[in-house]
C-alpha cells in the first residue's frame, strides 16, 4: 500500500476538521438539553434535517437579497428550529416530566416519524441541492491542492462557537441557571425558579444549534430525507465520547472524530463503518463516563418505573389460553398473510421481551438489542447452508451463538450504566452490523443469505406458524419464571438499590452480566426463528431501526409489566404492517399514535389497562 502524499494528508485534515464543527454544532445542542432536561432526544436529528429544508425554502425566496438573503435565511431557519423544539417540549415532553426517563425518548421517536413524514409530503422525496455560499464560493491552494474556503469557515466557526457557548455559560444569568441545573434539578426548583421557562429556553438553544447546523450544510450536501437518523447516532456517539454536559468535550470529541473519520478513509477503508463506534468504545472501556464526563448524581428512581411485578392471576391465565388457543386454530380458517403477519408479531414479542428482562428487571437500557436478533438470524442461516445442518441444530445454533457474543460484550457493558450503557450496546450493534455489511465472503454483504427456508413439513404457513407458537409461548414463559425466580428478585433488587443489593450479599456485576446473556440468548432466538419465516437475512437485521422498533414496542407495552412487551410488540407491529400497507404517509399516523399512547399511557399500554382494572376493581368494592 502506497502511503498518501503529504498534501493530501492535510486535506484530509482538514476535511476532518471542517466536519468535525458541523457535528459540534448538532452535538452541542444535544449535550446542552440531556444535561438540564435529561431527555434522550431522538428528535435532535429531525431539527437538523428541519434546518436544512427550511433553509432552502428561504434560499429560494430570499435569494432577490443576493449575499444578506443567503445568510438571513439560515439565521431565520435556525430560529424557526427553534421555536419549533418549543413547542415540542411545552406540548409533549413537559407533560411527561414524571414518567420514566425512557418514555420521552419514544415521544420523541413519534416526533421523528411525523417529522419525516411532514418533510415527504412539503418537499418530496427527492434530493435537494442548495446554493453556494455567496462569499465564500473559492478555493485556497494547500500544499498545491484546492481547498474550499466554505470548509475553512465552518473550521473556525466550531471554536468560535465553543467560545460563545462558554462565555454564555459562565458569564450570564441564565448559564448559571443552566449549570445549576445540570448539576440538581431538584435544588434549582427548590430555589423558586421557574423550571418550565428554563427548560423551554435551554430546549430552544438546542433546536436552534441543531437547525443552524443544518442549515450550514446547504452549500456542502443535498438535503434528503434521511439526514436525521445518520447525523443525531453520531451525535450521540460526540456527547458520551466527550462526557454528558460537558460542551469541550463535545468539541473535543467532534474532532477526534471527524479526524478519525477522514483518516479511515485513507488508511482503513474496508472497516470505516465501523470507526466511529470502535473508537466510542475504546473510550468508554478506559474512561466509563467519557473524556470529559463525571460520575452523575444517582437520581431516585421513578415509581412506575419500578411497578412490582405480579403473577398472572387466574383470569389472566384464561384470557392467555384462549388467546393461544385462537391462534393455534388459524390453519384452520385463516389464510397465509394473516398467518404470516401473526407468526411476525410472536418473533416480535419474543424479541421485545427478551430486552424488556434487561430493561424491566436488569434497569439497563440498550440502544443496539438488534446485534443479537440478527447474530441469531445470521447463525441459523449459515448453520443451514454453509454447514449443511438440519433446521432444528440451526435453530439451537442461533440462541447459543447470541449468548455467547453476548457474554463478551456483555463483560464490557455491564460495568456502565443509564445512557453510557444503552451508547455502548448501539457501538457493539453497530460493529456487529458492519461486519455483516461489509464481511461479504461470510454473510453476503447487502445482498444477503437467501434461500433460508423451513424443513418439508414446516413449509406451509400454517404449520410455521404452529411451531412458532409453540416455541415463543415456551421461551416467553420461561422469561416469566425466570422473573420470579430468586435470580430476579435478585436482578431487581441490582435495578432498584444497587449498593443495598451488594450489603445483602448480592452479586450486582454477575447478575448483570448473567440477565445480559440471558436478554442475548432470546433475542438470537426470535432471530432465528425470523430467518426461516423470511427466507433470508439481510444486515438490517442488526440495523439501528431494529433495535429502535424494540424499544418502542418495549416503552409502548410498559415496563412495568411483564405481559408489557408481548402487547407492545402486537401493536407496534400490527399497526405499523397495516398502516404501511394501506397509507402513504404511515409513518405521520403511527407517530401520532406512538404520542397518543405515551401522553394518556405513560407507564404503556399495560399500566393503562392496570388502572382501569383497578379503578373498577375499587368502584366495585374490595372484596371481603
Amino acid at each position: 500500500m502506497t502511503l498518501p502524499q503529504l498534501d493530501t494528508i492535510a486535506i484530509q485534515a482538514l476535511n476532518g476538521l471542517a466536519s468535525a464543527s458541523s457535528l459540534f454544532l448538532v452535538a452541542s445542542g444535544l449535550s446542552i438539553i440531556f444535561g438540564v432536561t435529561r431527555v434522550v432526544n431522538f428528535a435532535h436529528g429531525s431539527f437538523y434535517m428541519l434546518g436544512a429544508y427550511i433553509g432552502f425554502s428561504l434560499t429560494q425566496r430570499l435569494a432577490v437579497l443576493g449575499a444578506t438573503g443567503f445568510w438571513l435565511s439560515l439565521l431565520i431557519a435556525a430560529i424557526a428550529v427553534g421555536l419549533i423544539g418549543i413547542l415540542i417540549e411545552a406540548l409533549i415532553l413537559r407533560r411527561l416530566s414524571r414518567a420514566p426517563e425512557l418514555y420521552p425518548l419514544l415521544a420523541t421517536f413519534g416526533v421523528v416519524l411525523i417529522v419525516q413524514d411532514a418533510a415527504l409530503a412539503i418537499w418530496g422525496p427527492e434530493d435537494l441541492l442548495g446554493p453556494r455560499a455567496p462569499g465564500l464560493t473559492g478555493f485556497v491552494n494547500i500544499l498545491g491542492s484546492r481547498f474550499p474556503i466554505y470548509e475553512l469557515a465552518l473550521i473556525v466557526a466550531g471554536p468560535a462557537l465553543l467560545l460563545l457557548l462558554l462565555l454564555i455559560f459562565r458569564r450570564t444569568r441564565f448559564g448559571l441557571l443552566v449549570r445549576a441545573a445540570t448539576q440538581d434539578r431538584e435544588m434549582v426548583g427548590a430555589l423558586g425558579i421557574d423550571e418550565r421557562r428554563l427548560f423551554s429556553s435551554v430546549f430552544f438553544l438546542g433546536a436552534c444549534l441543531a437547525g443552524l447546523g443544518g442549515a450550514l450544510q446547504l452549500p456542502r450536501e443535498a438535503v434528503n430525507l434521511n439526514m436525521d437518523l445518520s447525523v443525531v447516532v453520531e451525535a450521540f456517539v460526540v456527547v458520551v465520547v466527550g462526557g454528558l454536559g460537558s460542551l469541550v468535550g463535545a468539541y473535543v470529541a467532534a474532532v477526534l472524530i471527524g479526524v478519525i473519520q477522514a483518516f479511515g478513509i485513507l488508511f482503513l477503508p474496508k472497516i470505516t463503518l465501523v470507526l466511529v463506534f470502535l473508537v466510542m468504545g475504546v473510550v468508554l472501556a478506559v474512561r466509563p463516563y467519557g473524556l470529559f464526563g463525571r460520575v452523575a448524581p444517582a437520581e431516585a428512581p421513578h415509581e412506575a418505573a419500578v411497578e412490582r411485578m405480579r403473577p398472572l392471576t387466574s383470569a389472566s391465565r384464561l384470557v392467555v389460553a384462549l388467546l393461544v388457543a385462537a391462534i393455534a386454530a388459524m390453519p384452520l380458517f385463516a389464510g397465509d398473510y394473516p398467518m404470516g403477519l401473526v407468526t411476525e408479531l410472536l418473533i416480535l414479542a419474543v424479541f421485545a421481551a427478551s430486552l424488556h428482562h434487561l430493561m424491566g428487571l436488569g434497569g439497563m437500557a440498550s440502544f443496539g438489542h438488534a446485534a443479537w436478533f440478527g447474530i441469531g438470524a445470521y447463525a441459523a442461516a449459515l448453520t443451514l447452508k454453509s454447514l449443511h445442518l438440519p433446521m432444528p441444530i440451526a435453530l439451537i445454533g442461533a440462541p447459543l451463538s447470541s449468548a455467547i457474543c453476548g457474554l463478551l460484550a456483555g463483560w464490557l457493558c455491564v460495568r456502565l450504566s443509564g445512557v453510557y450503557l444503552a451508547m455502548l450496546s448501539l457501538a457493539v450493534a453497530q460493529i456487529a452490523w458492519a461486519a455483516s455489511f461489509q464481511w461479504v465472503e461470510l454473510t453476503g454483504g447487502d445482498n444477503g443469505l437467501l434461500g433460508v427456508w423451513p424443513m418439508p413439513a414446516l413449509a406451509s404457513k400454517g404449520a410455521y406458524l404452529l411451531m412458532t407458537l409453540a416455541i415463543s409461548a415456551l421461551a416467553l414463559a420461561a422469561l416469566r419464571v425466570i422473573a420470579f425466580s430468586p435470580f430476579g428478585y435478585a436482578l431487581r433488587a441490582a435495578r432498584d438499590n444497587a449498593k443495598r443489593a451488594e450489603a445483602s450479599g448480592i452479586d450486582v456485576r454477575r447478575a448483570q452480566w448473567t440477565s445480559f446473556v440471558l436478554a442475548a440468548g432470546f433475542a438470537g432466538l426470535a432471530g432465528g426463528l425470523y430467518a426461516f419465516a423470511k427466507g433470508s437475512v439481510f444486515p438490517t437485521y442488526l440495523a439501528i431501526g431494529k433495535s429502535v422498533d424494540a424499544l418502542i414496542m418495549v416503552l409502548l407495552g410498559g415496563i412495568g409489566s411483564l405481559s408489557g412487551p408481548v402487547i407492545g410488540a402486537f401493536t407496534f407491529g400490527g399497526l405499523e404492517a397495516e398502516l404501511m400497507a394501506r397509507l402513504p404517509y404511515w409513518r405521520a399516523l403511527l407517530g401520532l399514535v406512538i404520542l397518543l399512547i405515551v401522553l394518556v399511557a405513560p407507564t404503556g399500554i399495560a399500566g393503562l389497562f392496570a388502572r382501569a382494572f383497578a379503578a373498577r376493581k375499587e368502584r366495585g368494592g374490595a372484596p371481603a
